[in-house]
């Protein structure tokens, strides 16, 4: 088997760790608790990062009107289709496809996987900024407008008390790996071609 088609067979499966691993991960650091709050993003669940974790930032959310983190979300279903769907293309494209295959498949996952950012941005904007009026505790900009708690989409952010970081997981970085093994499967399959020709 050609090198350039073990590359992209490689780069097709590694996107289903994300069946074993976290996607991403959000922490929440403030001083009345000692041992971070976090959250893990697998591709089809939430998890606890400690016991108990979504439990106390749903009690502590709650009071500033922020939405409980459901047990699911219409995501968790429509995820784990879209990789398996995704790393069946690239099974065929590494087994039947040319050098040029492997470019698109590298094109379609990587905007596939924008669409997911936006998505996760979007979800954390709701969130965050979606409020409940009747909250315990209103908390105003300077100029006057609702205080929004969206934590980053990624790095590290001040909201109030507490320091939110948001980064992603092993899950994530296989999912990148694979996609950038589908675009070396591209250069090295057409370097391969042209020592055919």
């Amino acid at each position: 088997m050609k090198k350039s088609r073990i590359i992209m067979l490689l780069g097709a499966l590694l996107p289903l760790m994300l069946f074993l691993f976290p996607l991403w991960n959000i922490t929440l650091e403030a001083p009345q608790y000692p041992t971070p709050l976090g959250m893990d993003i697998y591709i089809n669940d939430f998890a606890d990062a400690n016991p108990h974790d979504i439990k106390n930032i749903n009690l502590m959310n709650h009071y500033v009107g922020m939405k409980y983190i459901p047990d699911a979300i219409p995501e968790f279903k429509i995820f784990p289709i879209g990789i398996i769907l995704t790393t069946l293309i690239g099974l065929f494209v590494a087994w039947k496809g040319n050098y040029k295959w492997f470019l698109y498949w590298f094109i379609m996952m990587v905007l596939v996987s924008t669409a997911g950012l936006i998505d996760f941005y979007l979800w954390e904007h709701d969130y965050g900024h979606n409020l409940d009026p009747r909250a315990i505790m209103k908390f105003t900009n300077e100029d006057g407008t609702p205080m929004g708690f969206q934590p980053p989409l990624f790095g590290t952010k001040d909201i109030l008390n507490f320091r939110a970081h948001s980064y992603p997981q092993l899950g994530a970085y296989c999912l990148g790996l694979g996609i950038v093994l589908g675009l070396v499967a591209f250069f090295v399959g057409r370097k391969e071609n042209r020592f055919q020709a």
